[in-house]
């Protein structure tokens, strides 16, 4: 690590000093009101709203800095007012906080042009629709006010490191973003003014896809051109991932650290070469080396990944990081294919936000935009008339289906604030004359299984001790679930410990976890929402793990009303499994190709694991071992149940311990204690 490194993450990362330029916030409806006045449409609005933070923004320079820009102003004016919002929710389905989000842009479509050319294009289009009808001519000028909106900003920046004497930021200020970048550092200063612009326009969870790939051009030209060393461009990395970090607690998110900032290295191209290169190398030097929580890094791997790759995903990990998460793109490839995506897109694919995949600039997916609870349907089919196991898996099914066509039905009519400035980085919305939050070329909606584990397990047990064992009775089971095991402790220890379970590769009970995610699968195949995209199934869990479990009863596996259920695709909190191999093989059984909206297999290894090189490699061949199997994503933790018991105690001896929470990594003392706690739950694993 350089000298200016370290000094860039004592004063941002450490010190907290950049805090201090931060101004007393705004009114979150400051805007609206006027805006409502004024009788503005939703267009305008949000263009006038990018502008007029950009104009609220102070530039600030750190002494030396050669990537700028810092958030100054906290918070982000919303373009509606409450009632004016209520409205909408009357008429509409809002997701989330109803904005353009989780999704990935196409930076090269304005990183490639700067803004002069990319105006010019604006105007073509205009021009060529100059008789469509007023709709279209206030999204052209939307675009065309964004773009001046940002060539001020640069403009206010560049003033001030004349100001300030940084005469290298000046220089880059001074051209970008109205031309396209001459090196890798104004193209790495390019990328964060538009990275940080969208989080300026409310557009959050904006993820970093591809880093290796459409900033490698600019990487390889200063190299072949002897402008910059490998060790000068590692140190532009590392700059680029600091500045990643500098506002990431303003960031929406369920919890400090879930940001979306995610970043994709390698992976296949449509002729199978390896896409893999110097800057993904690069990549994982400077989290390596920085042992920061963004951006979080993703590795694309397939069966012919060289174990070397797997090492060097291990070391990430072993720094207790949380990542790499690696994506199968045998698996994952072929399942994009399946749901519609072109062969050149599929092979195009990033994470978005979590571990959701998605498109580049041609995508508006809404990959989480619910939950299917493995429980609910459990529950429901306990529920209804079976006298045989058969029967109760029949009546499993129907619950399936039955929720799995409420929640697709509830996806209607789905209400997003336009977004210029990512409509400026969206395929079509320029020539279409239409703003992304209307459609992309790819309109699909993801739909979480969450408990998947916890449901297997369940009906795992009732086979063996109703039907084979015929320890007891389904009614007696009914009034154990019922009184929620109370004055039924041995049969409550039997249920949680004893019974079969996922993750110990027992064809029988793995059997069952097939048949569950199939039945999934089946209940949204050919469905269409009302953008005529697909609804794809997953095996994530987000936040749902938490939300259903405090929501669900007691449940046969043991689990107790309100107790955790397994986060993502993972074995249940209850299991006794043989240990980590076990786990893969019962895991990748299943026909992952058809639930691959995202949903990593999330083991926990005990940090000694990885306490020398020979026991690195043991943990990068398992996680081989799991992608060759046929798994479709996988995120490993190195944890340590006693220091996050001892983290828990005394938080300010642990401020950097970082943990992966579900799709993203964080700072294990700014968590909410249920956070906390699932995590200290979690089975310590031993290879």
């Amino acid at each position: 690590m350089t000298g200016h490194i370290a000094k860039l993450l004592d004063y941002y990362i450490v010190k907290k000093a950049h805090h201090r330029f931060r101004v007393n916030t705004p009114e979150t409806y400051c805007l609206a009101e006027k805006f409502a006045a004024a009788g503005m449409d939703d267009v305008s609005r949000s263009a006038a709203r990018l502008r007029w933070v950009l104009e609220q923004e102070k530039p600030v320079f750190f002494t030396g800095e050669k990537i700028a820009l810092l958030r100054t102003v906290t918070t982000i004016p919303e373009i509606f007012t409450p009632a004016e919002f209520e409205a909408l929710k009357k008429n509409h389905t809002i997701h989330e906080r109803g904005k353009v989000s989780n999704i990935n842009v196409c930076y090269p479509l304005l990183l490639d042009s700067g803004t002069r050319k990319r105006r010019k294009e604006v105007k073509s289009a205009a021009d060529f629709k100059k008789a469509g009808d007023k709709k279209t001519l206030v999204f052209f000028d939307a675009l065309l006010d964004t773009l001046d909106a940002l060539d001020a900003f640069a403009g206010k920046y560049r003033i001030e490191a004349e100001r300030t004497g940084n005469k290298t930021s000046a220089d880059i200020f001074s051209r970008i973003p109205r031309e396209k970048p001459r090196t890798f550092l104004e193209a790495l200063q390019f990328l964060r003014l538009l990275h940080y612009a969208m989080w300026c326009n409310y557009n959050y969870h904006n993820t970093l896809g591809r880093f290796d790939q459409y900033m490698y051009p600019y990487y390889k030209a200063d190299i072949d051109a002897g402008i910059i060393t490998r060790e000068e461009a590692l140190e532009l990395v590392e700059e680029f991932f600091i500045s990643c970090n500098k506002d990431s607690d303003l960031y929406p998110g369920m919890q400090q650290g879930d940001n979306g900032q995610s970043m994709v290295l390698g992976g296949l191209n449509p002729d199978k070469s390896e896409s893999y290169n110097e800057l993904s190398d690069l990549c994982l030097d400077a989290s390596l080396e920085l042992r920061l929580i963004d951006p979080k890094i993703n590795l694309r791997v397939n069966k012919n990944t060289p174990l070397e790759l797997y090492d060097r995903g291990s070391a990430l990990t072993k720094q207790g990081l949380g990542f790499p998460q690696y994506a199968n793109d045998d698996v994952v490839v072929e399942a994009m294919k399946r749901w519609g995506y072109s062969v050149k897109d599929a092979y195009n694919y990033v994470v978005a936000a979590c571990w959701e995949f998605i498109i580049p600039g041609k995508a508006m997916d809404i990959v989480n935009i619910n939950g299917l609870s493995f429980i609910r349907a459990l529950h429901e089919a306990l529920d209804a008339p079976w006298n045989s196991f058969d029967e109760l898996l029949d009546r499993v099914k129907e619950a399936i289906v039955s929720q799995a066509s409420l929640i697709m039905a509830a996806t209607a009519n789905v209400y997003m604030e336009p977004s210029s400035i990512i409509s400026l980085m969206m395929e079509g919305c320029v020539e279409n004359g239409r703003d992304i939050s209307l459609g992309g070329v790819y309109n699909n909606y993801g739909i979480h299984g969450t408990g998947l584990s916890t449901a297997v397990d369940s009906l795992a047990a009732i086979q063996k001790y109703i039907f084979d064992e015929k320890i007891f009775t389904k009614d007696e089971l009914k009034e154990m679930l019922a009184n929620n095991f109370e004055g039924s402790d041995k049969a409550l220890h039997t249920l949680r410990y004893d019974a079969p379970k996922m993750g110990n590769d027992d064809d029988k009970t793995d059997a069952l976890a097939t048949r569950l995610l199939d039945w999934f699968a089946d209940s949204l195949e050919g469905r269409r929402n009302d953008r005529g995209g697909v609804f794809r199934p997953g095996t994530g869990s987000a936040m749902y793990y938490i939300w259903h479990s405090k929501e669900e009863k007691a449940t046969p596996d043991g689990r107790r009303k309100g107790e955790a259920m397994a986060c993502n695709y993972s074995p249940g909190i209850f299991s006794r499994c043989r240990g980590p191999v076990s786990i893969i093989k019962s895991f990748a059984k299943p026909n992952l190709v058809r639930v691959a909206n995202g949903g990593p297999l999330t083991i926990e290894l005990f940090d000694q694991m990885f306490r020398n090189q020979d026991a690195t490699r043991k943990v990068a061949l398992f996680i081989k071992s799991y992608i060759d199997m046929g798994g479709h994503q996988m995120q490993i933790n190195a944890v340590n149940r006693d220091t996050l018991k001892d983290a828990k105690k005394h938080p300010e001896n642990y401020r950097n311990l970082i943990v992966r929470v579900w799709g993203w990594s964080g700072y294990f003392v700014e968590l909410d204690e249920v956070y906390q706690d699932h995590i200290i739950e979690r089975m310590e694993l031993q290879l």
